[in-house]
C-alpha cells in the first residue's frame, strides 16, 4: 500500500507517494512523466490520499529548501527501478548542493563513461525530483538539458541552489 499527499511549492504542485520504505515519488503534476510514473507505482499497490508522517515531513523539507533554510533531505527513499536507475539515481543524491555535473561525468561515476546515453535515460525516469536532484546534470557545454518538469523550473532549481551557497 503507497499514501499520497499533494504539496505546494514555489514552482507548482507536487504529488508525493510513499511506501512502506520510503518515498517513492515526488513529480510536478504537470510533469511531462507524471502521469507514466504514477501508473507504474499503481500496478505495484493501491495509493491512498492520508495523512502520513514521512510525508507531512517531506513538505516541511521542502519548504525550507524554497526558503533556503535546508540543503540536504533526511526522508528515507524507496527508488523503484531497474538496477541500473538506482545506480544512477544514488550518484545522483551525491551531487553536492549548488554544484551540477554533465552527463559524461555522471557516466563516468557509474563506472562506464560509455553510458552516457543509458545514465540520461535513467535520468529521465528519476520519479523523484529535487530530493534526488536529476536537475543538477546539465550538457557538457553547460546547457539545460531536458528536464521532466520543464527547463525554466530546472533553472529557477539551481539558481536558488547557487544563490545559497554563500549561506550555509
Amino acid at each position: 500500500m503507497f499514501r499520497s499527499k499533494k504539496i505546494q511549492t514555489p514552482l507548482g504542485e507536487m504529488l508525493a507517494i510513499k511506501s512502506e520504505k520510503g518515498l517513492c515519488m515526488l513529480e510536478f503534476f504537470d510533469g511531462k512523466s507524471t502521469e507514466k510514473q504514477l501508473k507504474e507505482i499503481e500496478n505495484l499497490g493501491e495509493i491512498l490520499e492520508k495523512d502520513d508522517e514521512i510525508l507531512n515531513r517531506l513538505e516541511n523539507e521542502l519548504n525550507d529548501y524554497f526558503k533556503g533554510n535546508l540543503k540536504e533531505f533526511t526522508i528515507p527513499l524507496d527508488l523503484i527501478g531497474t538496477d541500473f536507475q538506482k545506480k544512477v539515481w544514488n550518484e545522483l543524491i551525491k551531487i553536492p548542493f549548488g554544484e551540477t555535473r554533465s552527463y559524461k561525468e555522471q557516466s563516468i561515476a557509474v563506472g562506464d563513461l560509455l553510458a552516457i546515453r543509458a545514465v540520461a535515460n535513467a535520468n529521465g525516469k528519476n520519479k523523484i525530483a529535487i530530493v534526488v536532484p536529476c536537475h543538477r546534470v546539465i550538457g557538457s557545454d553547460g546547457s539545460l538539458t531536458g528536464y521532466a518538469g520543464g527547463k525554466k523550473r530546472k533553472q529557477f532549481l539551481l539558481e536558488l541552489e547557487s544563490q545559497q551557497l554563500n549561506l550555509f
